[in-house]
């Protein structure tokens, strides 16, 4: 699936992109209020932006999450109306709509700057604002914003949270927005929810990575929620495949049941069988009680913090018998939930490899998740790669002979899990937040609630799941359209963390020149590599200290393994091989593979990247189409 894209880009048939605009709703109404009940519904909804700069050109105008009356698109709706109202429309009751803005242009005297929320109603006149720069959140950086909108329907108040998502691992703290309003004043019973929006003269791409939006219900049935996963530029208003929509709706139906049956507080219910089959596990980690825990952590004392996750929070914790480990408690509202906690401890329990982080004990108590692990003093990876320290000791502490053992050891726990154990198992999300470092800065590579086991078969066995597992920036672009994780998705996620650690920068935002071809990294490699720069690519942090036969042999192998087309792709098996100087180094094309799907035979396309293996080949890439960008 590709992205969820609102506003139309440029085509054979469309050159202009200016004065474009677009809505994208959910097919399906929700009711928001009740006559019958009197009652008002409370939501919640979280969605990540992107919004792309066009030709190196200011940004323009905008784009709005929105509740309406009506579907249909207003006509003469784009520039500064953002899909939401036109001229002649723009403050009528009769509208039916409130939005909350996400505005890239300064287009009237109202608005307090070029980069800020704002909730409208019936309108664009925005009853309050807030300037995004106070939070530290560009819209038009090219990179992922995280936005979530709470309404209270028994309070009658809204909060928006807004975070740039490299900093929402901890979670959205502090609401930039919190407002008084009776959404039943301005709208019907049901309503339509979705996004618009618009460009002017100034033009952008606007896009919605992925959204969740989840409504109590205000009659006598069950809650309201819908997931829109990395979606395809949406047919509006599209009925949905009823068979799905039934066993979503029924999954959806249960979980809201068993919450309300143990209240409002938003805990978990351990399940009977989640605990007999950990308990029954004869090569499981060990049971910790829940007080062995509160103990060894000081009752989970913020100082004895580690770190903070969209999972929950990691302490550190001393155990009776003196053992430093990790404590990962899953917070009650984290999107990591009891399928993913037995993930992790049935999947990691059954691995035994250097590389890969010991799971040493598991607490299921009181409606408490907790996994213990063994301690890594020297904490994430992503903690010393992007450091704001700029001296000498950062270049001793991650100099690149340290940097190429850790993308060594990466390599060979993926080849691990991949070849080397009873049954392979797909990590599904490798990047260097997830990689740990001990005491010799060797790496560890953790956290597997995505991770899923599967049977060993061909090359080509794949986990086929609803939900888009993985990390924006990592995620290969067929994951993105089929929905199917294979060991060439966790290759490309490699090719990436391979990149991450080499270059010093993240994925999806060239933080040092904006200005620069691509918005990510691989595009951004690939221009320099195609100018025969690619050493440019380097973290200045190394101060020139490499070997550089060894460097370029990385970034060649990072961009071999993120190939656009899976089936050119190496396998970990052979990226440990080159790494090792077992195998040559990549032949790449000069420019980047484009991107097509489904695969074409292998004769119609680009030349592919060469391999000394077997196995490789396959089809081959002729359609100019780049997902792995946004």
């Amino acid at each position: 699936m590709k992205l969820l894209q609102i506003t139309p880009e440029s085509n054979s048939k469309r050159v202009d992109m200016r004065n474009q605009v677009g809505r994208v709703l959910h097919n399906e109404t929700f009711k928001l209020w009740s006559k019958k009940t009197s009652k008002v519904a409370s939501f919640s909804t979280t969605f990540e932006l992107f919004i792309q700069r066009v030709n190196k050109e200011p940004c323009g105008e905008g784009m709005a999450f929105i509740l309406t009356n009506n579907p249909s698109l207003p006509t003469n709706s784009h520039g500064q109306w953002l899909g939401i109202v036109n001229e002649t429309t723009n403050g009528a009751s009769l509208n039916g709509i409130v939005a909350i803005e996400f505005d890239t242009r300064k287009s009237s005297p109202d608005d307090i700057d070029d980069n800020h929320v704002a909730v409208d109603v019936n309108g664009i006149k925005s009853i309050r604002q807030f300037p995004l720069v106070q939070a530290g959140v560009n819209l038009s950086s090219g990179s992922n914003v995280v936005a979530k909108i709470q309404y209270d329907g028994d309070a009658r108040n809204l909060t928006v949270y807004v975070s740039m998502l490299h900093d929402s691992e901890g979670g959205l703290s502090s609401p930039l927005i919190t407002l008084d309003i009776n959404l039943s004043q301005y709208l019907m019973e049901d309503v339509y929810v979705g996004f618009s929006g618009s460009t002017g003269n100034l033009t952008q791409l606007n896009y919605v990575y992925s959204w969740d939006f989840t409504s109590t219900n205000v009659t006598d049935g069950d809650s309201w929620t819908t997931k829109k996963e990395k979606g395809n530029n949406l047919e509006l208003i599209l009925p949905l495949v009823l068979s799905t929509a039934c066993l979503i709706c029924g999954s959806l139906c249960y979980l809201w049941w068993r919450r309300k049956r143990i209240g409002n507080n938003g805990g978990y219910r351990v399940s009977p069988t989640l605990v007999s089959m950990l308990e029954n596990s004869s090569q499981g980690p060990q049971k910790y009680l829940l007080k062995e825990l509160k103990a060894a952590t000081s009752n989970f004392n913020p100082i004895n913090k580690l770190g903070q996750g969209g999972f929950g929070t990691v302490y550190k914790g001393i155990l009776k018998d003196g053992e430093e480990v990790a404590v990962k408690r899953v917070s009650k509202d984290s999107r990591q939930g009891e399928q993913e906690f037995a993930a992790e401890v049935m999947t990691i329990s059954h691995l035994s490899h250097k590389n890969l982080v010991r799971l040493i004990g598991w607490c299921l108590e009181r409606d408490d998740l907790l996994l213990v692990y063994e301690f890594m003093p020297n904490g994430s990876l992503d903690k010393l790669i992007f450091s704001s320290e700029k001296s000498s000791s950062k270049n001793a502490v991650l100099s690149w002979e340290r940097r190429h053992k850790i993308i060594c050891g990466v390599a060979s726990a993926l080849c691990y899990l991949h070849d080397g154990c009873r049954n392979r198992v797909l990590h599904r999300d490798v990047k260097s937040s997830n990689v740990m470092l001990d005491s010799n800065y060797d790496a560890r590579l953790g956290d597997f609630g995505l991770a899923r086991t599967i049977q060993h078969a061909d090359s080509e066995t794949c986990h086929l799941t609803t939900k888009i597992a993985g990390t924006p920036g990592y995620i290969a672009p067929e994951c993105l359209l089929t929905g199917r994780a294979s060991v060439k998705t966790d290759v490309y996620g490699f090719g990436v963390f391979a990149m991450e650690v080499t270059c010093g920068r993240r994925p999806g935002n060239n933080l040092r020149n904006p200005e620069e071809k691509g918005n990510s990294i691989m595009d951004w490699l690939w221009d320099l590599y195609g100018r025969e720069r690619v050493l440019e690519a380097v973290d200045p942090q190394l101060h020139g200290v490499f070997d550089k036969e060894q460097m370029e042999l990385v970034l060649k192998l990072g961009l071999a393994c993120c190939h656009p087309n899976p089936n050119e792709r190496p396998s970990m098996r052979l990226v440990l091989q080159v790494l090792n100087g077992e195998a040559p180094a990549p032949v790449l094309p000069i420019e980047k593979p484009t991107f097509m799907w489904p695969l074409m035979p292998s004769n119609l396309g680009a030349a592919p990247i060469s391999f000394e293996e077997p196995s490789s080949g396959g089809g081959r890439l002729t359609m100019s189409m780049d997902l792995s960008a946004r």
